[in-house]
């Protein structure tokens, strides 16, 4: 699962319940942080916090895969999950804020930034349920 380059050094950012985890890459560029999940191909992102809201709305959605999605689609299973979902998903993408989400979804950027908390939020319950039913 883990795909790190050769000259690049890994240490474990953040970690889930289900083997998902955030790992932070560094090979004297600066760190970069790459979301890991069974059958999911990986992801990295220049900020800690996009690679860990990645990682919440993997938990909102029960896992998704981006291979085939093409290089600016959306996963099927993000648009479907509803508007906080896609807003939050959104917020993972290089060069896009909750100015630029609110204008293309016609809303105030406090909305977006409420999106976000909801999605953080559900993953958190959901993360916190596999916990207590021993479902690692």
């Amino acid at each position: 699962m883990s795909q790190v380059a050769p000259g690049e050094e890994s240490r474990l950012h953040r970690e889930y319940v289900m083997d998902v985890r955030v790992r932070e890459l560094s090979d004297g560029d600066g760190p970069r942080y790459r979301f890991e999940a069974p059958r999911h191909e990986g992801i990295t992102f220049e900020d800690p916090d996009a690679a860990e809201l990645y990682a919440d709305i993997y938990f909102d959605v029960n896992g998704f895969e981006e291979a085939g999605t093409g290089e600016r689609g959306v996963p099927p299973v993000i648009i479907q999950a509803g508007r906080d979902t896609l807003a939050a998903y959104f917020l993972t993408q290089d060069g896009i804020d909750e100015q630029w989400v609110g204008s293309f979804m016609g809303v105030q950027p406090g909305k977006i930034l409420r999106y976000k908390s909801r999605v953080q939020d559900r993953a958190t319950n959901i993360r916190s349920r596999i916990e207590d039913k021993g479902l690692e």
